[in-house]
């Protein structure tokens, strides 16, 4: 392969390379490396991610007094924070079977302002210190004694959280954040934003950064509703490519904030709705006029129903062709119908999904059970069905709520825990590479062919194989006759290929050391 400018100039075969040999500034020799294009993560919080990089993480906690041990050492280990920040706590997964208590996090941090979210993101538990810095918390929606604030209550405690972060703190942990991504072979970011979420600045921030740094691309979405071309200004101004991301539907299932058509299986209640099909068309109709990409987060089916009857009537406003060209496009998508999936289709929305979810939740025994029953839950992330059906897939991790690892999400895609819903290595890697590029309206990315740009990884792996969901269907693609590529070897508890370099537009932004 030859770059020249920032983008692949030529592809052959290696002895015609040698032809090329005297003309270029620099040859890498592969050694047996393999190389693919970079990654792109379809869903990414950067500054959060960062914070949970260089800040507290819970995600290894295992029992509720090993929580708050964390929470103790952090704050100790952190006496000049204004405030303490964390992120990763699931009481699902904990013996105890719930989360801790304002009280026991008052002790634990001495009295100091603390905000601690749960894995999901969409509830937190905070303490008494950092209540106080919101006047009239107790009564908004979702406020609870002591138990975890969701709504509004949460994302006004989350603001007063992030408000009292400083520029210099947000820019390490976007830095730290970019950095992780690069050394995983990821060459781009779909960064989510909005006012739900962080602010204007971070996302303002985080793309001079991008812009003016070597390090991953980011693409920044922001995430506030628009009934009108006016109320897309901000979008424009901000530097962002769409009015998508994270604009709630719904919360999540783990929070119980989900918005479902029937109740959950362990709570008397259906979840939450943020935003109706009304609202949802209202968005879809501004923005397709605009010019703009639209999308949701709708996780729960009675969120994703509303937004298929939403875009659907924008459709009928401003006609399907231009709805299907604008590629909207809607965020996790986990409790589809064959109903949905064929809307999803015929109305050219891009679902972004997370596979990694089904990994940490799916399963008999998993959260998804709990909170759904076996039967609902055997139904979440039907990536099979997506692909049958025509519907473009973009790969990401949502993190924070799942790390940053683009070979372990393409494995949890492959290796799905409801065996139907499986796809196989090489659909999900293109859709974790191509698709990406995609959901930004980029056709000619996410491949090493001339004219696409030089954004690619080298990696250290074993053997390629190629890799599929149900050899009797597909068995064909394993022979080796087909000429099908292979891949690398993702069976679960085998070793994930190890990157040496990563490049973006022709600009090396990671090197492993030693290499």
């Amino acid at each position: 392969m030859v770059v020249e400018r920032g983008t692949v100039a030529w592809v052959g075969s290696e002895g015609a390379a040698d032809g090329f040999a005297d003309g270029v500034d620099e040859v890498i020799q592969l050694d047996g490396a393999l190389v693919t294009p970079a990654f792109t993560d379809a869903h990414v919080h950067t500054t959060a991610t960062g914070l949970a990089l260089t800040g507290l993480d819970l995600t290894g906690a295992r029992t509720l007094p090993d929580a708050l041990e964390r929470v103790r050492a952090h704050a100790a280990a952190h006496p000049a924070d204004r405030v303490l920040l964390g992120h990763g706590w699931d009481a699902a997964r904990w013996p105890e079977g719930r989360p801790p208590s304002r009280a026991e996090l008052d002790q634990a941090t001495g009295g100091r302002p603390l905000y601690l979210t749960r894995i999901d993101v969409h509830s937190a538990v905070v303490t008494t210190a950092l209540l106080d810095l919101v006047p009239g918390v107790s009564d908004l929606a979702g406020y609870h004694p002591d138990t975890p604030l969701t709504g509004a209550a949460h994302h006004a405690v989350r603001a007063a959280a992030h408000e009292v972060i400083t520029e210099r703190q947000r820019a390490d942990a976007q830095r730290a954040a970019l950095a992780r991504a690069a050394s995983l072979g990821i060459g781009t970011l779909h960064e989510c934003a909005g006012p739900d979420i962080s602010s204007e600045d971070d996302l303002t921030g985080l793309l001079e950064i991008a812009a003016g740094e070597p390090g991953p691309r980011v693409y920044g979405y922001w995430a506030e509703a628009a009934s009108s071309a006016s109320d897309l200004d901000k979008v424009r101004e901000l530097g962002a490519i769409g009015a998508a991301g994270d604009l709630f539907v719904d919360g999540a299932l783990g929070s119980h904030t989900a918005c479902l058509h029937q109740p959950y299986a362990d709570t008397p209640h259906s979840g939450t709705a943020y935003l109706d099909a009304a609202a949802v068309a209202a968005h879809v109709t501004a923005c397709t006029e605009a010019g703009i990409q639209a999308g949701f987060h709708a996780i729960g089916d009675a969120a994703v129903t509303a937004v298929v009857k939403g875009v659907r009537a924008a459709a009928d406003t401003v006609g399907p062709a231009r709805v299907r060209a604008a590629r909207h496009r809607v965020e996790h998508a986990e409790m589809l119908t064959p109903e949905t999936i064929a809307a999803f289709a015929d109305l050219g929305l891009t679902a972004s999904v997370q596979p990694a979810f089904d990994a940490l939740w799916g399963g008999e025994d998993g959260m998804y059970a709990q909170r759904l029953g076996p039967g609902r839950a055997r139904t979440l992330n039907p990536y099979a069905a997506l692909l049958r059906a025509g519907v473009p897939l973009a790969l990401g991790s949502d993190s924070p709520v799942t790390p940053l690892d683009p070979w372990g999400t393409v494995r949890a895609a492959a290796f799905h825990r409801t065996p139907e819903h499986r796809i196989s290595v090489r659909a999900a890697f293109t859709a974790h590479t191509r698709g990406g590029w995609r959901a930004v309206g980029r056709d000619d990315a996410g491949v090493l062919a001339p004219g696409a740009p030089a954004d690619y990884a080298i990696w250290r792996t074993g053997e390629l194989i190629v890799q599929v969901p149900d050899t009797r269907v597909a068995g064909w693609s394993t022979d080796p006759r087909s000429g099908t590529p292979g891949l690398p070897d993702l069976t679960p508890g085998g070793q994930l290929p190890v990157c040496v370099r990563t490049v973006v537009g022709g600009r090396t932004v990671h090197l492993r050391p030693d290499e």
